[in-house]
């Protein structure tokens, strides 16, 4: 098969069935049947979801759609809680993981847990115990009390897209697509318009791109309800079925926004300060982002000034395409574009100074690991990489134990015994943090072909190696290239000869091992934590800072639209003074305090902990571990477990897309090249002739 390069997912899926009449007669079968959707083709997802989805199917709570979380409200402390591999679809945010059978004495430690903020998409080809608390775009759309759909992309299949809604009322959603194909001769801009036009319910909205080597990145859906509802999602996939099968993408969701009274509406001042985080300023910073496309989107933005953004708990990290001076930029009020703007987020982030538990001596320092789909050409030197990094590494500066990060003095009773020991890390007060360690994970050719759609995923995965500019990129983008499958075996002849000792699966028995660096004489290789999506090749991207080497705590992650490239995070500041970004690009920057509560602990009291295999963490996590998904266990039930160690307050978890830990690339691999040749065969016995 011979793919032309194209960067940024510039791979349209060719594959695309035939067009259906819509039967709004269709018969509904069960909610389980329903499920089943997540084994069907791509072709079967256009043409026929036999689910119980229409207006016969219950509505409330939707099937398989779960309450988002929010900022845990201040509570007496509660027991560690287990629960099942389904939430609750609508619990208060204060007793979403609560037993009856919870003790009521305040002077108990006990711990909350709290669902992920971002939710991997279901993997089409994978097994259902790989597909826990995962969510399919039919999920997130076919809901029938959608009543419009607003859809920021790049690539766009129509059809697809339609399929997605409930099909008693799928010509009724009103759905606006904004894409960024604004040549009239550009022939995915003809094709976007002739699938249209089967859709009388269906507008086009075309993006302002004032530079060719931009693109409209974004990817986002806003949706408004029949039940005076609405909800930002924001994720990582292109509107074509390839990315909604076998490849890995994440989803953030807001949780249900409604109205405010008309009241609110008038009384809001638009020049207030708002925090970080929260969620007027993401309502802030989304507004603005709007406001860039001009009058194109004054019909979305008269409607959602009118809901109440305030339960939502995540940063809003936006890029346009802009000319925008960093010594004119308004901080207090608003988040810039691009890098700057991912400055401004993360210098108001604590961190978290570690040391080594098990001999007392200092961590190895944090992690900050960028893991994209495409990596641009950012120059013959380092220097683009460099400012970014140090963007990345931005924070704010780490309090001491006695006095949290977000208030001065406390006189909480909880606060006045001596602060608990934690097998997660102990505070460094009087030093300063380590410079962190950076990793970028980066598929190779071995990872691509094995993958679950072999050499067909490499169509979306790019970077390039042709040229003398392009080779000294990789020297020194080398020394933190890592595997996204750490299984991978180079078919290079020096790695071929010498294979690397490959992680051994986790045990419960090795997980304390596992995270204090110290692997029992019976366990000669370190140990993974499978996020059990090695197989499907990543379309994601995320940038996460791990606070310590040993990877089990997480000081903030991303997920954005954005690949490592300038064109999407903006050039490094000009002689004019001016940082130029060419690209639309959306994403969301979660960490710990977020859902704190406003309680007295500060860092302490809550942290951030990566989770594999399902949304909620568990025991086993605590200790680095992957636990697994339980089976047998009634999918509403939770669970009270005693404890006799001490842990944080709350404990929420973030869903892992790749494994830990990371293996860096052999000394002569390479990233995957979509304009490289590669004669081994696929899975299916095919070539890429790149």
């Amino acid at each position: 098969m011979q793919t032309p390069a194209m960067d940024d997912d510039r791979l349209r899926d060719t594959s695309v069935p035939k067009r259906r009449k819509l039967n709004i007669d269709a018969e509904t079968t069960t909610s389980k049947q329903a499920r089943a959707v997540a084994h069907k083709t791509e072709k079967e997802l256009v043409e026929g979801r036999n689910g119980a989805r229409g207006l016969d199917r219950p509505i409330s709570p939707p099937l398989t759609r779960r309450h988002r979380s929010t900022t845990p409200a201040a509570s007496t402390p509660i027991p560690l809680v287990h629960s099942s591999t389904r939430k609750p679809d609508n619990p208060p945010a204060e007793q979403s993981n609560l037993s009856p059978d919870s003790p009521k004495d305040g002077n108990a430690r006990s711990t909350r847990f709290i669902w992920s903020p971002v939710q991997l998409t279901r993997i089409r080809d994978l097994p259902e115990s790989d597909n826990v608390d995962t969510v399919g775009l039919e999920d997130i759309l076919g809901d029938p009390m959608i009543k419009e759909c607003w859809n920021f992309n790049f690539l766009f299949d129509v059809e697809f897209l339609m399929g997605m809604f409930d099909e008693d009322v799928r010509a009724l959603v009103g759905v606006k697509i904004v894409h960024g194909f604004w040549r009239k001769d550009d022939g995915r801009r003809v094709g976007l318009m002739e699938a249209a036009q089967h859709y009388p319910n269906v507008s086009l909205i075309s993006a302002y791109m004032p530079d060719p080597f931009g693109t409209h990145h974004s990817k986002m859906m806003i949706l408004f309800r029949h039940d005076d509802l609405a909800q930002v999602i924001i994720h990582t996939a292109n509107m074509i079925p390839k990315d909604w099968g076998n490849m890995t993408q994440a989803v953030w969701q807001s949780p249900l926004l409604p109205l405010l009274s008309s009241s609110d509406v008038i009384d809001r001042a638009t020049d207030q300060p708002h925090p970080i985080g929260s969620g007027e300023r993401f309502e802030v910073d989304l507004m603005r982002y709007i406001d860039a496309y001009g009058n194109r989107l004054r019909e979305l933005k008269t409607q959602l000034v009118r809901y109440d953004f305030s339960t939502i708990r995540a940063a809003f990290i936006g890029s346009t395409p802009s000319r925008q001076k960093p010594s004119s930029v308004n901080s207090a009020l608003q988040t810039s574009w691009g890098w700057l703007g991912l400055k401004e987020v993360l210098s108001g982030i604590p961190i978290t100074p570690t040391i080594s538990p098990e001999d007392n001596q200092e961590d190895d320092g944090p992690n900050i690991v960028m893991q994209v789909s495409s990596v641009a050409t950012l120059g013959q030197t380092s220097a683009w990489l460099d400012h970014f990094q140090s963007v990345l590494n931005q924070h704010k500066k780490p309090l001491p134990p006695s006095t949290p990060s977000n208030i001065t003095t406390s006189t909480h009773p909880s606060r006045q015994a001596q602060t608990p020991s934690s097998p997660f890390f102990t505070t460094l007060s009087q030093k300063n943090p380590k410079a962190p360690k950076f990793s970028l994970i980066f598929p190779t050719a071995s990872e691509i072909r094995t993958s679950l759609n072999g050499y067909r995923s490499g169509g979306s995965i790019h970077t390039k190696l042709q040229s003398a500019a392009q080779q000294k990129q990789l020297e020194y983008l080398r020394p933190i290239l890592c595997h996204w499958d750490p299984r991978a075996i180079s078919t290079s002849s020096s790695t071929a000869a010498n294979p690397p000792r490959l992680p051994i699966e986790l045990s419960t028995e090795n997980a304390l091992a596992a995270l204090f660096h110290a692997p029992p004489p019976s366990m000669s290789r370190p140990v993974v934590r499978q996020a059990r999506r090695r197989s499907a090749a990543p379309h994601i991207k995320t940038y996460i800072r791990f606070a310590s080497s040993t990877q089990t705590c997480i000081d903030w992650a991303m997920v954005t639209s954005a690949n490592l490239s300038k064109q999407a995070w903006g050039e490094v500041e000009s002689q004019k003074g001016e940082v130029w970004i060419q690209s639309w690009e959306v994403g969301v920057v979660v960490w710990p305090d977020l859902f704190d509560g406003g309680g007295e602990g500060g860092g302490r009291d809550v942290v951030m902990i990566p989770v594999f295999g399902r949304d909620m963490p568990g025991e086993l996590d605590l200790l680095g571990g992957d636990e697994g998904v339980q089976e047998g266990v009634d999918m509403d039930r939770t669970t009270v477990v005693e404890k006799g160690g001490n842990y944080p307050k709350t404990i929420v978890g973030f869903r892992m897309p790749y494994d830990l830990p990371l293996r860096p690339y052999g000394q002569d691999e390479v990233p995957w090249c979509a304009t490289d040749a590669h004669s081994i065969p696929d899975r299916y016995g095919g070539i890429w002739r790149g």
